[in-house]
């Protein structure tokens, strides 16, 4: 294939494009120090500049290693009027025993781009001790110079500017009608702790089991990765880290509370006096609750079907292989019903029955779109069709779907807009004589279900009477003759 100017220019653009989203982002891996005691971290950390840690993939398994958790950071610096910003998130590794251990090379992914790091060997040492330096005068003055007490480390508890909530996207709704709930952590762009989420997996499990209504069909997002999304509240900037998220469906008309619920995260107190040796931080624990909340659950309005109709907002989407046809021709009729609602709960429209037509049993397939908060799909029905007469024909009078749309607050129906012109001779005609069993069966009519007397046969029971009596004679005969 030859490679013209243009197709040189335009890869040459792409080229410079990608170089400068690369330059702008800035990412690196490093690695801690190499030389570590039995009771220090081995540590990995991924930093990005001038952008924001969206996705990574897994950091390393390290042989003779375990994960310790992962601490973030966030600085930012003004050089010469302007802003740079540097996120960054670190991995412990804590060693098993002492010795020398390889970490391979290895790639990780970073906000889509793969990026490498060389390895390195670690060498593991005796647990290092705490220095205790004492002067004569009861103090020591290397603590006093790197502004730490070795004796007494006192840590402040910063007050985080956080919060977590429970939000649903409709305050009250019909029966059958979805409403998506979220629990979100908050965290706004002016806090100064320090925190972390922990042992999240299993505190969802408990969390969902606690919220979840037992009168409500759900569809369930499946969130697999915590990601923050920048947001603003009441003119607040705020990181919003999305913990769980799924779509419910009344099933009756109860009302759906919503306990409070808590979320555990790792929040670390700061040490009083910083200083270059000795910990800045220490651990703690603090729970997050969020308010209650209710839902409030209507019932529909009367009509026969209210028991039956799906509720949602539906279109119809019809497909048909042909609108002229002749009798006995098959033809293939698609009904399918696309839109927003609990597409699960969708039964198949109803079909009025004629001897116009043969209506077959349809084939019916589901799909469902979990996305941007909303749950989005198609129920397709299949139907296969003969015409038994000749005519012009209205789909609709055979094919009609109602059900309930909650934003205008009414019933609707679903029905085809395809009218069928079919040519040939009648069928029916066909039809009865393909169910013509003959003379046999035609003379079920003219008999009668009374009961009648064998008179007629009186010859049956003497000639039966006379068998047996000739078998006694010529047993009795044989027992005789072997006796003599």
């Amino acid at each position: 294939m030859k490679v013209t100017k243009k197709l040189w220019f335009s890869l040459f653009i792409l080229f410079i494009a990608t170089t400068k989203i690369v330059a702008q982002q800035d990412i690196s891996i490093q690695l801690g120090a190499n030389q570590i005691g039995l009771n220090q971290y081995f540590t990995i950390t991924i930093q990005v500049k001038n952008s924001r840690l969206r996705e990574y993939s897994g950091f390393p398994d390290i042989n003779g290693f375990i994960k310790r958790g992962t601490s973030s950071s966030t600085t930012t610096n003004y050089v010469n009027g302007k802003m740079s910003a540097t996120q960054s998130l670190t991995q412990n590794y804590q060693a098993s025993k002492k010795g020398t251990f390889s970490l391979p090379p290895f790639l990780m992914s970073i906000n889509g781009m793969e990026v490498k790091s060389k390895g390195v060997q670690i060498v593991v040492g005796e647990a290092i001790k705490k220095p205790s330096r004492r002067s004569a005068f009861g103090r020591d003055p290397f603590a006093e110079f790197f502004n730490r007490n070795t004796e007494s480390e006192e840590f402040i508890d910063i007050e985080a500017d956080a919060f977590v909530a429970l939000s649903t996207s409709k305050k009250e709704i019909f029966v059958g009608e979805g409403f998506v709930a979220n629990l979100s952590f908050y965290v706004a762009a002016s806090n100064r702790a320090e925190m972390r989420f922990h042992d999240i997996a299993n505190q969802i499990t408990e969390i969902i089991k606690n919220i979840k209504p037992p009168n409500c069909w759900e569809e369930n997002f499946s969130i697999e990765q915590i990601v923050g999304e920048e947001i603003t509240i009441r003119g607040k900037n705020y990181t919003k880290y999305k913990i769980y998220e799924t779509a419910y469906y009344p099933l009756t008309t109860e009302d759906i509370d919503f306990p409070s619920v808590g979320l555990k995260m790792i929040k670390y107190k700061i040490a009083k006096n910083r200083s270059f040796f000795g910990r800045n931080k220490q651990e703690n624990f603090k729970i997050f609750y969020s308010q209650a909340k209710k839902v409030k659950v209507k019932d529909l309005p009367p009509h026969p079907l209210k028991d039956r109709v799906a509720v949602g907002d539906y279109q119809l989407d019809e497909k048909i292989s042909t609108t002229d046809l002749s009798t006995g021709q098959s033809f293939n009729y698609n009904f399918n019903i696309i839109g927003e609602g609990n597409l699960s709960s969708i039964v198949s429209p109803s079909i009025k029955e004629s001897s116009n037509f043969d209506f077959y049993p349809p084939n019916t397939t589901l799909q469902i779109n979990r996305s941007n908060s909303k749950v989005k799909g198609v129920k397709k029905h299949e139907f296969y069709a003969l015409p038994n007469e000749p005519g012009k024909y209205k789909l609709a009078d055979y094919f009609s779907w109602i059900y309930f749309n909650p934003t205008i607050g009414s019933y609707d129906t679903l029905a085809s807009n395809y009218i069928l012109n079919v040519i040939g001779e009648s069928r029916k005609n066909l039809v009865i004589a393909s169910s013509d069993f003959g003379d046999f069966y035609d003379q079920i009519a003219n008999a009668t279900n009374e009961l009648e007397a064998m008179d007629d046969n009186k010859w049956i029971p003497l000639l039966t009477t006379s068998f047996i009596v000739l078998i006694l004679g010529f047993t009795g005969y044989l027992a005789f003759k072997k006796v003599v």
